[in-house]
């Protein structure tokens, strides 16, 4: 029995000073020299001493150490408000970059929208007008002219269907005027010949 309780007293006392040791070694790690603010005000509190006074507990702080945490915290401050003046400072630019960007696209979709439309339009008689005008305005003159090449070819039949009747009377007239001529001719020479019987036979009678 008596074994037993040296053998827990001393598991004991080999757990006390174990975890004594793990304190020791972590207040060896923290320091004022390094590491995040955070365990520096952890050093401070494990280093500060405490008494009680009016029935409150109060923490008693090195002079010196509180300074240099004031100066680590400032220190530490001042490379944030450092390092937030240069993410303004980046942030700026970028948006300057995105302004310029987006003026440039800007600039890049007016001259897509001036091409495009320079694509599809035309120029007629000096005014740009898009394409399915342009179109409708070409198939409109292009009827026009269809149907005035439709009626010249109209009157042009009709004018030679005149022509080619004017020349078969002008032939009817100059073959009545040829059988009239020759006819004229055969009553004139009839005549003639009649005359000249009746002068022969007035001559044989005297």
């Amino acid at each position: 029995m008596k074994g037993f309780r040296l053998l827990l007293i001393i598991a004991a006392l080999f757990t006390f000073n174990l975890q004594f040791a793990q304190e020791e070694e972590q207040q060896d790690e923290l320091s004022l020299d390094k590491g995040p603010i955070d365990s520096q005000f952890e050093f401070v509190f494990t280093k500060s001493g405490n008494y009680r006074a009016d029935g409150k507990r109060y923490e008693v702080v090195r002079t010196i150490s509180l300074d240099k945490l004031r100066q680590n915290v400032l220190d530490t401050l001042s490379g944030y408000n450092k390092r937030a003046a240069e993410l303004k400072q980046t942030i700026a630019g970028h948006e300057s970059t995105i302004a310029s960007l987006n003026e440039k696209l800007e600039e890049t979709t007016n001259n897509l929208t001036s091409v495009t439309e320079e694509k599809d339009s035309m120029s007629f008689l000096g005014i740009m007008v898009s394409k399915s005008t342009y179109n409708t305005i070409l198939w409109s003159v292009m009827g026009c002219l269809l149907v005035f090449l439709l009626f010249f070819i109209y009157k042009f039949r009709n004018s030679n269907v005149l022509t080619q009747e004017a020349k078969t009377n002008l032939a009817e007239l100059e073959t009545e005027y040829e059988d009239h001529r020759r006819r004229a001719l055969e009553r004139e020479q009839r005549i003639s010949r009649q005359l000249q019987d009746e002068i022969n036979r007035y001559k044989k009678q005297k």
